[in-house]
């Protein structure tokens, strides 16, 4: 029998729930001007942890893993704002009541037997890549646990991207759907496009659509700019957006090389058998 990691988004899946709790309270606010008293907002966080936590039991119900990891953002920037400033700019800030609750929540996950990691200076979307392929190399199941599209360009036969709001899989199928193109060309897709959910821009006048079509008939981006028979003006929006694409790239590309500082029985469940392969996982990393 093999290892089933499930590697759980934890703020994707914490805000979400968060704004979920929060959403009637805050249309009641609206209505009578006024700010949410001190005993809402301890509903609504007290809310928030029990939510996630019977998510958490949902999750290892249905999916049945042998072992489990809930993964944290840093608080503070990562490297990606170091090399681009607008990085997510706009996006809205975790409330402090929310943030200052995480630990709680962490403990909570801890009492069903998943610890919880939190990076000094990469995000949980690297920590997760580095873990997911790292086991999949060894031939080990992962299930990532997020609706964040960008683990998408993860997939492969051992590597699964689970929503758990809508209860499916994200699977090339869907890929395919929404963007038309292959996981293994979301980088080369998004280089182009941009992604505008966290403010980093692509190729200007390039849409999805084109995009597509570009990947479908030349296989890659750097076939693409290669290209001897593209349109001029198409040539000169690639040249001039050279710098452009090469920091897109940078900032899509989730890191897979992070050293991990602890072992894969560290993260077993208790429910699980004693089956460990070769300890595939030393991560500037805090463990709470």
């Amino acid at each position: 029998m093999g290892a089933h990691l499930i590697l759980i988004d934890a703020l994707n899946l914490i805000r979400r729930v968060y704004a979920v709790q929060e959403r009637p309270f805050i249309q009641l606010k609206q209505q009578n001007n006024d700010q949410l008293s001190p005993s809402t907002q301890k509903q609504v966080l007290f809310n928030t942890q029990n939510t996630c936590v019977n998510a958490l039991q949902k999750i290892i119900n249905q999916l049945t893993p042998t072992h489990a990891l809930a993964v944290f953002d840093s608080q503070q920037p990562c490297w990606r704002y170091q090399i681009f400033d607008g990085y997510k700019k706009g996006r809205k800030k975790m409330p402090d009541s929310l943030a200052a609750k995480l630990p709680d929540i962490q403990d909570a996950f801890m009492e069903y037997g998943v610890d919880s990691l939190t990076s000094v200076e990469d995000e949980a979307d690297d920590l997760i890549a580095t873990l997911a392929v790292k086991m999949a190399l060894h031939g080990q199941r992962v299930t990532i646990i997020s609706t964040d599209k960008g683990y998408l360009s993860l997939l492969s036969p051992n590597i699964h991207l689970y929503d758990y709001f809508n209860r499916r899989y994200l699977d090339e199928e869907h890929v395919q759907s929404k963007f038309n193109v292959k996981s293994s060309q979301l980088i080369d897709f998004w280089t182009l496009t941009g992604d505008s959910t966290n403010k980093i821009e692509g190729v200007e006048g390039v849409g999805q659509v084109t995009a597509a079509k570009l990947i479908n008939q030349y296989g890659s981006l750097k076939a693409i700019i290669n290209a001897d028979d593209l349109p001029s003006a198409l040539e000169k929006k690639l040249t001039d957006s050279i710098d452009k694409m090469e920091l897109a790239r940078k900032l899509l590309t989730l890191k897979q090389d992070i050293p991990l500082g602890f072992n894969l029985k560290d993260i077993r469940l208790a429910s699980a058998t004693e089956f460990e392969p070769n300890n595939v996982v030393g991560i500037n990393t805090k463990r709470d």
